[in-house]
């Protein structure tokens, strides 16, 4: 798009399209920075990538995680001690499906 200018009903169009409501009075300041972001669009359209492997970082990744080493579980009164509400050894919480009536039913 650089031999196209951009105008305000494009900015319009593209503010719907993302549907955000832009104020009137902020369309020009919009459309200088949405023609800017275009133009560097171009700019790097024009890089030869020829070659050049597609990737999805830029830089290698490692695995950060911890090893999986298994150790002795919390003791039950301290799983439950922040619960609001425990009915030992579960946490109580209030019913969720078929409200006041049995779901069975």
């Amino acid at each position: 798009m650089p031999d196209q200018k951009l105008t305000l009903d494009d900015v319009k169009h593209v503010a719907k399209l993302a549907r955000l409501a832009l104020p009137d009075e902020k369309l020009a300041q919009f459309s200088g920075q949405l023609a800017g972001i275009l133009g560097y669009i171009d700019e790097m359209a024009q890089v030869d990538t020829a070659g050049v492997e597609p990737m999805a970082q830029p830089l290698p990744t490692h695995n950060v995680l911890r090893d999986d080493v298994p150790s002795d579980p919390l003791p039950l009164d301290k799983v439950l001690q922040n619960a609001p509400d425990a009915e030992s050894p579960f946490f109580k919480v209030p019913k969720v499906i078929g409200g006041d009536e049995d779901s069975a039913g």
